[in-house]
């Protein structure tokens, strides 16, 4: 038995993960050792952060690809995530602690915890139980499909007032993606468009009453620099400016690993949000591909995986994760090389980030369980239902002596 689960485990998966998360902790000491110094650091300091980040993220996916995932299905465990969720996104206005204009982390003793990185992971977990369960009724709009949409509404509103917006379109989009995969009709898309400009409607008000913590100068500046950086290169425009600088100076072989000027206190940020920056400067092209093709083979890989998984659960979480690794990883790019407005999303098991470094680990052992089970079920069930089979055609043939 257990030589049959090993082998339904899907190491290529493994392999990725490894070979990323290792890559981006060298990227990360090389990024972040001028920025220590800076701050009166040793210059491992945040090499040492991310190697303890990154064992207890592989422990986490570890324990995740063991539990069989059909366990987050029941309705205790939702009744916890869903708790949990508004708890830990409410309780950031009482004991929050504002960084760069968002108050977004908790501490926890010498350790920060930002709640909605595992509010992400919560809610692929909630939804894909939700509409599991209603696949008999999903085109019953009012019982199938709109509870959980309104759910997901207050929770992205309770990010975005943090304000947290690169996160909040990242539980959004995924949310939505997830909706689709569910099953539904076309007409309950249409019911959902009418939903989408009742919930702009009716959360407007509230959001303009906190405008000025969530349309911060700052924040404004983001998106009037987007448009041109250079003009805004003194302020807003100096993050992307100097990210361009760096993007432009690796070209295709990059000026060498740990010869980056740009990371020299040019580029804000530059082990955080913009490390792919830093990868583009000092391994060229090469580098940059490296990333892309590592998360590009686990998100394609975690859609074939749900379209294979035949358990509407595990599909529906194969689908989940995979959108949230694809959209955040377009938003962090997006963001580094201007094609969208900065928004401070980590680059997927590369950046440096303890909550996201183990939200994404957890979610990826959970993509791991599903096509372990999935392949297990498909293998080894099929060949038991074989035997079965020949047997009974067996034992009914006649006999002839």
């Amino acid at each position: 038995m257990v030589k049959k689960v090993l082998k339904s485990y899907d190491y290529s998966i493994v392999s990725v993960y490894i070979l990323i998360s290792l890559f981006g902790l060298v990227m990360v000491y090389s990024a972040s050792m001028v920025t220590a110094i800076q701050l009166g650091q040793d210059s491992n300091f945040f090499y040492k952060k991310q190697l303890i980040n990154l064992l207890m993220s592989f422990v986490a996916f570890v324990v995740m690809s063991i539990i069989p995932y059909k366990l987050f299905k029941s309705n205790k465990m939702l009744v916890a995530i869903m708790l949990l969720s508004v708890v830990g996104l409410v309780s950031l206005n009482f004991i929050g602690n504002n960084v760069n204009n968002a108050t977004s982390w908790i501490s926890v003793g010498a350790r920060s915890i930002q709640p909605s990185e595992f509010v992400k992971l919560g809610m692929i977990i909630y939804l894909a139980a939700v509409y599991a369960k209603k696949q008999s009724y999903i085109n019953d709009f009012n019982k199938g499909v709109a509870p959980p949409i309104l759910f997901l509404i207050f929770i992205t509103f309770l990010t975005i007032v943090q304000p947290d917006l690169g996160t909040a379109s990242i539980i959004f989009v995924t949310g939505l993606m997830m909706v689709l995969c569910s099953g539904m009709n076309w007409k309950n898309l249409l019911k959902l468009v009418m939903i989408g400009v009742i919930a702009v409607v009716i959360f407007s008000p509230i959001i303009l009453l906190k405008s000025d913590d969530i349309f911060t100068e700052e924040r404004m500046g983001r998106i009037y620099s987007f448009t041109d950086p250079f003009q805004y290169e003194v302020d807003e425009g100096h993050q992307l400016v100097n990210s361009y600088l760096a993007i432009g100076s690796g070209g295709w072989k990059g000026v060498g690993l740990g010869k980056s000027v740009q990371k020299l206190g040019y580029l804000p940020e530059a082990h955080t949000d913009f490390i792919m920056a830093i990868i583009a400067e000092e391994l060229g092209i090469f580098g940059v591909g490296f990333v892309l093709v590592c998360l590009g083979y686990i998100v394609l890989k975690g859609f074939y995986i749900g379209m294979k998984c035949k358990d509407p659960f595990g599909s529906l979480l194969a689908f989940g994760i995979s959108g949230m690794l694809g959209f955040q990883t377009f938003i962090n790019l997006g963001g580094a090389s201007g094609m969208i407005p900065i928004t401070g999303v980590t680059l997927p098991f590369v950046s440096y980030g303890g909550s996201s470094l183990l939200v994404l680990s957890l979610a990826l052992g959970l993509l791991m369980n599903v096509a372990m089970f999935s392949n297990y079920e498909m293998k080894y069930k099929t060949e038991k239902s074989n035997t079965i089979k020949k047997e009974e055609r067996f034992t009914r043939a006649p006999q002839v002596f």
